[in-house]
């Protein structure tokens, strides 16, 4: 499929990676706001709901047809599709919330849980005993946290956003520890759980693209200047 040689010249270092989203709504508005930021392709992995389901295509407004979309993906198969020195970030409504949590579990018990309010669920995990060593360890990525609207775009990003049900994956979790990635936090008044998944998308797209131009435009002053 070709691409309208505006959409690709505005294209960003910056890609999106669907996490099993089963809702065909949020799927097509999470395409069209790809779209309208810029990014460079989309990547769904399997689980998520058919690309060209039509609820999705009437959600896209024509999305399809303007960012490169891969679907039906395993989790292996993700790097492949990710530019040299991509650094994978996890969309986290609760990452705080979650750090808390696990703080106090260690002190008390050998147990923790993990919380995605986003999606309303909480995952029970259990420590694991080292072969070698005897010692405690969590299996879930230790992921660093930090707020959505602080630099993450310094090298290409690729975003994940989680389903509605279950939130984001382990496997995500497990490939953004392993490019040096972080949980970005979307921070949310008390009282309410939670952002959709689409509305999640979007912030953190267009967040990205503005930290681009930012930089973009700063080095564009530093080349004036010479």
């Amino acid at each position: 499929m070709t691409y309208p040689e505006t959409q690709l010249h505005h294209s960003l270092p910056l890609l999106l990676i669907c996490d099993n989203l089963r809702d065909p709504g949020n799927l097509g508005t999470i395409l069209r706001s790809a779209a309208g930021a810029g990014c460079s392709k989309v990547l769904l992995t399997k689980g998520c709901v058919d690309v060209w389901e039509p609820k999705v295509l009437r959600a896209g407004m024509g999305a399809h047809f303007q960012v490169p979309i891969i679907n039906n993906l395993e989790w292996e198969a993700i790097p492949n599709y990710l530019p040299t020195d991509t650094r994978v970030y996890v969309a986290d409504n609760c990452g705080l919330y979650a750090q808390a949590q696990t703080s106090m579990s260690n002190k008390g018990s050998n147990h923790g849980w993990v919380c995605d309010r986003r999606f309303l669920k909480f995952h029970k995990y259990e420590e694991e005993e080292d072969l070698e060593t005897g010692a405690k360890k969590d299996w879930l990525p230790d992921l660093e946290v930090q707020s959505y609207n602080l630099d993450w775009t310094e090298a290409p990003a690729a975003v994940v956003i989680g389903g509605e049900t279950h939130g984001v994956s382990l496997e995500s979790l497990e490939l953004a520890e392993s490019t040096g990635g972080k949980r970005l936090l979307i921070p949310v008044v008390p009282g309410v759980d939670s952002l959709n998944s689409a509305m999640a998308a979007s912030i953190l797209l267009f967040e990205g693209k503005r930290q681009l131009r930012v930089r973009e435009e700063h080095l564009s002053r530093g080349r004036s200047y010479h």
